[in-house]
């Protein structure tokens, strides 16, 4: 009871406040259902048109590419058939490619300076200026009276003469240089000499540093290659020594061509029967004595080896290393040619003399060469003094090791001068080198000359 009458007393209220809101919202509400009625009416008299699709722009093209690319055919004329996948109302594509934007100068960056900006450059290249310098560079060994090596020179104390021109110094250097040093041993030489020079080649490598390179060779009847150059310190180097010993050979009995005491084919009672029928003419003929000849072919083998040093760096120092008594004989190649090949490729000559030309005045009875003879009996001195290089004179097997330290040493330790050559590039003759040094009782050792070659040209 309690309910219906809270609920006949609240009935009245909200019947007026419906009634109420009714009356507020219903002009508004006509009023938006004839607004969707009037559109679509309008809907259905005028349809709104279909909007275009957006035209299909074309990629820039490739640069150095003049037109499309076809799959199959590649560059060229884009070909004239319309694409299936497009739409028929689709425009074509425009045939200049689209301007790219101007990129933006950076807002924190100051605008150039014009008068910092480098001068224009004109389109044709400037002239290129080559100049062709020929450098000439001379290793110097100075000794005193003694034969002890000198040090301590400037190059105040050097002065260097080509075909009698003071040339000033470009470089003066005292640092030691690696060394490429190709070996020719002499296999002709007597069986005990050739015994010596077996022993002492196991001190070679101990002469050697670890930035030197080595190459062997050796001649009899013409030159042998035993290895190219390898490291002075590898394990090769002794082996292949080992291996180019040699036994040597022994002086041959001269052959007589007859018995003197034999000579008449015809005889009478142990006489001739006639003088006019022997020959000469004499009762008696003396046996024809007929010397064996000696094969000494020391050109071809120093040739041989300075072939090979010819490839090497010009930075390292090039020097031949013979180990002989000197002798030449047999040869292809003749004394002159080879040390002009020598002086071409900058290459030095040092020995060591063994046998009989080392003997005490025997290096310098052997200089002298007997007119009509083909034996030179020592030919060695003349390589290294036309080269720059020296020899030492040894017998015995520990003068000959000392001998390996004394010319390694000399031949690293030496004075470095260079010149700019003040002949013309296009003479190719022989150019005379004198270095002198301003100190008295000194020995000079450098090369006399050399011959220009266009690995001089720079």
């Amino acid at each position: 009871m309690r309910r219906s009458f809270q609920r006949a007393q609240e009935g009245p209220w909200e019947d007026e406040i419906a009634v109420k809101s009714w009356k507020a919202i219903a002009p508004v509400g006509l009023l938006s259902i004839g607004l969707v009625l009037a559109s679509g009416v309008l809907a259905q008299q005028q349809p709104a048109p279909v909007p275009d699709a957006p035209t299909p722009q074309a990629p820039p093209p490739l640069p150095g590419v003049s037109g499309g690319i076809t799959p199959g055919v590649g560059a060229g004329e884009a070909p004239t058939t319309p694409d299936s996948g497009s739409s028929p109302g689709a425009q074509t594509a425009p045939d200049q490619p689209l301007t790219p934007p101007s990129p933006q100068p950076a807002v924190d960056q100051p605008a150039p300076n014009l008068h910092d900006a480098p001068p224009a450059q004109s389109l044709s290249a400037a002239p290129t200026i080559t100049v062709n310098v020929n450098f000439v560079q001379v290793p110097v060994t100075v000794k005193d009276s003694k034969g002890n090596l000198v040090s301590g020179l400037t190059w105040r104390d050097f002065t260097v003469y080509e075909n009698t021109t003071r040339e000033p110094l470009r470089v003066f250097s005292v640092d030691p240089e690696p060394l490429s040093i190709a070996f020719v041993i002499d296999q002709t030489l007597p069986s005990n000499v050739m015994d010596q020079v077996n022993r002492s080649m196991g001190s070679i490598q101990g002469a050697l540093t670890p930035y030197d390179e080595a190459a062997v060779f050796t001649y009899t009847n013409g030159a042998k290659e035993w290895t190219g150059f390898t490291g002075a310190q590898s394990s090769r180097l002794p082996a292949v020594l080992s291996l180019a010993q040699a036994t040597g050979t022994d002086p041959s009995v001269p052959v007589t061509g007859g018995n003197p005491f034999a000579a008449c084919p015809i005889s009478i009672n142990g006489n001739c029967a006639d003088p006019t029928l022997q020959p000469g003419g004499s009762t008696q003929s003396i046996g024809q004595l007929d010397l064996p000849k000696e094969i000494h072919t020391l050109n071809d083998a120093i040739l041989a080896a300075a072939k090979e040093l010819s490839t090497r760096p010009k930075e390292r120092r090039r020097m031949i290393f013979v180990i002989s008594d000197g002798k030449e004989y047999g040869s292809k190649a003749s004394w002159k040619e080879v040390v002009r090949y020598l002086q071409t490729n900058k290459i030095a000559v040092y020995g060591t003399l063994v046998g009989d030309t080392a003997r005490w005045g025997g290096e310098w009875v052997d200089r002298i060469h007997i007119p009509f003879t083909g034996v030179y009996d020592n030919i060695l001195y003349k390589y290294t003094v036309a080269t720059g290089g020296d020899y030492y004179a040894e017998g015995g097997v520990n003068g000959i090791e000392r001998s390996y330290a004394k010319i390694a040493t000399e031949a690293r330790d030496q004075y470095t001068l260079g010149y700019l050559s003040h002949e013309s590039i296009y003479d190719d003759k022989f150019r005379n080198i004198d270095v002198r040094v301003d100190r008295p009782n000194v020995t000079v050792i450098a090369k006399r000359g050399y011959y220009p070659s266009a690995q001089d040209y720079k």
